[in-house]
């Protein structure tokens, strides 16, 4: 009978979970594993910014990471979420390695696998399971802006920010997690205060408990019922491609 092989780990022995690495056969996962390298990123710590080289791509393997644009005013809104589903850097595989985005962490968990980006360049160029599975990855995250941005301009504030909690509540193992309301301000390109009177009216619902930069879903089922449709939109253009 057949040994099974062990479970996927990352260089520093934590499980793997992020789907682009887990979609590859275990050769091909035990060369790409010795060009990861560990990081510490903390809470609203930057990864890429704009008009910056990128030097390194990352796949999440927790938490909830953040792509935004910002104006010269200062201002900024989301443009995608990633988490253990896909990879920083996507623009890289398109050819351009100055970024278009300030990408940060939202929601801490853990140390994030890196690679450098000329490596991951050469891995992602030869035909097989990387490359599918970034090729993959690549349309479900241009369908996820493009469903964003009619989102932003069309969906009331409160519909939004019931589709990032529910987009946030899906990367993480747990209805209890860190997050801060400038930061979901960001998110959800409005002011501060205007979060404070939704995430109250959520509160009041119960559908959330919120306080201390903290939150717990306490109803997912009445969360799904409150967002928008982008949410499930979102979410089958990711299942289709096994993400």
């Amino acid at each position: 009978m057949p040994r099974s092989r062990s479970p996927r780990v990352l260089p520093d022995g934590t499980p793997l979970q992020n789907r682009l690495l887990a979609a590859v056969p275990f050769a091909d996962y035990d060369r790409l594993r010795k060009h990861l390298r560990m990081v510490q990123v903390g809470a609203g710590e930057a990864l890429h910014d704009h008009a910056t080289r990128i030097t390194d791509v990352y796949f999440p393997n927790g938490g909830v990471f953040s792509v935004t644009m910002r104006m010269r005013s200062g201002a900024a809104v989301e443009v995608a979420t990633v988490g253990r589903e896909g990879m920083l850097g996507i623009g890289v595989f398109l050819g351009d390695r100055i970024g278009a985005g300030y990408t940060f962490r939202q929601v801490a968990d853990g140390d994030l696998p890196s690679m450098s980006a000329g490596r991951f360049l050469k891995e992602s160029a030869q035909a097989g399971p990387f490359r599918a599975a970034i090729e993959a990855y690549a349309q479900a995250s241009l369908l996820q802006i493009m469903q964003g941005a009619a989102c932003n301009a069309l969906h009331d504030v409160t519909q939004r920010c019931c589709r990032w909690l529910l987009q946030a509540h899906d990367r993480v193992d747990t209805d209890d997690f860190l997050m801060k309301q400038e930061f979901l301000a960001i998110m959800l390109g409005v002011r501060r205060p205007t979060v404070t009177v939704v995430m109250r009216a959520l509160n009041d619902a119960g559908l959330i408990s919120s306080g201390y930069g903290r939150i717990r879903i306490l109803s997912r089922k009445r969360l799904e019922a409150a967002a928008c449709e982008c949410y499930g939109v979102i979410r089958v253009h990711f299942a289709r491609r096994g993400m």
